[in-house]
């Protein structure tokens, strides 16, 4: 085997080494500083390697210029030009071992690059449409009382969860007292605002901030991050900002003892939009 052999086959050598270390460093937890290493030696290896061959092991073509014409092209250069091509084809054959070292090298190097797919996380699949609101779930507030039909006062509102998931954060919800006959809503959603209590999603349907301010001289939540204003009367519609659709709307009822419960999860998914956001739960 010639010296040029030996750099060849040293180089791809070392980068199925160093591609099997990615993937076992990856395994074992992973280390930043020796995969970056690993990394560099794997693919580095697989170009030095394959610089190597085309230049010393390859057929090497002669440059050469000549004026342009536009008469077709002689069957002899046709010819030269096809043995070029097979004596490149000819030399990967002859160089059986090199040839399976370099594939050796980029299947290993695959399989490396495929691990770190699960560092993406799971498929979230319908994840996104529901949150922990249930029929039923009962209205805490942020220390886990039971939100009743007495908690809150006209034009104030509080931060609401689902009993026993305090702090979710796609569950958090704003709870707002108005008068009854000031809201504006369809049939079917004010019956899920009892005595002028109305709750709508607080995260905000721009960039997923949570809302932190309710005016209620003009019964609008605002977000702190990009002034996104909501008009919590006639269904949370956009009246001011970035926000491009209205807070999801949780329904709510009065239970026998005067507990406030959600009657489901929100009418739309929370926070920002996304590319289906209008397909719905599957």
């Amino acid at each position: 085997m010639s010296r040029p052999d030996r750099v060849v086959a040293g180089s791809f050598v070392v980068a199925i080494l160093a591609a099997f270390g990615l993937f076992f460093v990856y395994l074992r937890g992973g280390q930043t500083q020796l995969e970056g290493a690993l990394l560099f030696l794997t693919l580095g290896g697989i170009g030095v390697g394959l610089l190597v061959w085309a230049k010393r092991l390859m057929p090497q073509i002669v440059d050469e210029t000549q004026s342009r014409h536009h008469a077709p092209v002689a069957e002899q250069e046709q010819q030269e030009a096809a043995e070029t091509v097979m004596g490149g084809v000819d030399e990967l054959k002859r160089r059986t071992f090199l040839s399976r070292l370099l594939v050796g090298a980029a299947g290993a190097l695959g399989l490396a690059a495929l691990f770190p797919i699960r560092s993406l996380g799971q498929v979230p699949g319908d994840t996104p449409f529901f949150t922990k609101w249930k029929r039923g779930s009962r209205l805490v507030d942020v220390g886990g009382n039971v939100v009743t039909t007495d908690t809150l006062n006209v034009d104030s509102f509080t931060t609401v969860f689902p009993e026993g998931s305090v702090g979710s954060a796609d569950s958090q919800a704003v709870l707002i007292k108005v008068e009854p006959d000031l809201l504006q809503l369809p049939a079917d959603r004010a019956e899920g605002a009892p005595e002028g209590l109305v709750c709508y999603s607080k995260v905000c349907t721009h960039a997923g901030c949570p809302l932190g301010l309710y005016l209620a001289a003009d019964h609008e939540l605002r977000c702190p991050c990009h002034q996104s204003t909501f008009n919590v009367l006639n269904g949370a519609k956009p009246v001011y900002g970035p926000a491009p659709r209205p807070l999801p709307q949780l329904l709510i009822e009065v239970d026998d003892d005067g507990s406030l419960v959600a009657k489901g999860d929100f009418t739309e998914p929370v926070g920002p939009a996304f590319w289906n956001i209008t397909d719905g739960p599957p």
